[in-house]
């Protein structure tokens, strides 16, 4: 009589890689948005637009403001994983260590490379962490909370959300260009693309055991 080895552990193992890997390569990402200077994703103006009127820095603005959406997904009914809880802190402390160690760029060929660069590095951590199925981050929990609860389209709910940060944002002294633009033209398909690549497989079921009688 044989016995398979056990799956589950390994499987795990790689989930995790998979979490915590995707959300390191978002922060860095978005530094590498913030050193291009062309514009930002429309949360990170708002964050940096916040940070900007309190003197944070970006990242410590990017928790704060994390943790003060998950408390909106109290009334939501929403309930975080370990991906949201996770992403609040991550995220934002890789930003900061991230632009601690990349400096600011000057020349449109060297801007625009690393806001490619950055945009590309988002789509693949995106399809990392998301794949890794431990939880939606904060604000995207926030936009499937508010559609569940108003009835309204996926679509329009996050569109009303990112307009009105980035609008905020912008307001408050963010950056917002072409590579904003470029952001929001771009991470759809490359989120998708990603997705697809990190997607993680069903488990296939374990042999069963099988005995063999010799007859004598």
């Amino acid at each position: 009589m044989s016995s398979a080895p056990s799956r589950p552990p390994r499987r795990l193992t790689r989930r995790l890689f998979q979490l915590y890997a995707g959300l390191a390569l978002y922060g860095a990402s978005s530094a590498f948005l913030v050193r291009a200077g062309l514009g930002l994703d429309p949360w990170d103006v708002f964050h940096q637009g916040i940070a900007e009127r309190t003197g944070w820095s970006i990242g410590t603005v990017s928790v704060a403001v994390g943790a003060l959406v998950l408390l909106l997904w109290v009334p939501l009914r929403q309930r975080p994983g370990l991906g949201t809880l996770s992403n609040v802190f991550a995220v934002g402390l890789t930003m900061d260590a991230t632009l601690a160690v990349v400096p600011d760029v000057r020349g449109a060929v060297a801007q625009g490379a690393l806001l490619a660069a950055g945009i590309v590095l988002n789509g693949v951590a995106t399809g990392l962490y998301i794949a890794a199925r431990f939880g939606p981050g904060p604000r995207d929990g926030l936009m499937t909370g508010l559609h569940r609860r108003t009835g309204r389209s996926v679509r329009l709910v996050r569109t009303a959300i990112e307009v009105t940060v980035l609008a905020a944002g912008f307001l408050l002294g963010g950056t917002v260009g072409v590579g904003t633009v470029a952001y929001a033209l771009a991470i759809g398909p490359l989120s998708q693309l990603f997705l697809r690549l990190f997607a993680l497989r069903p488990p296939s079921p374990a042999p069963t055991a099988s005995v063999v009688v010799a007859s004598a």
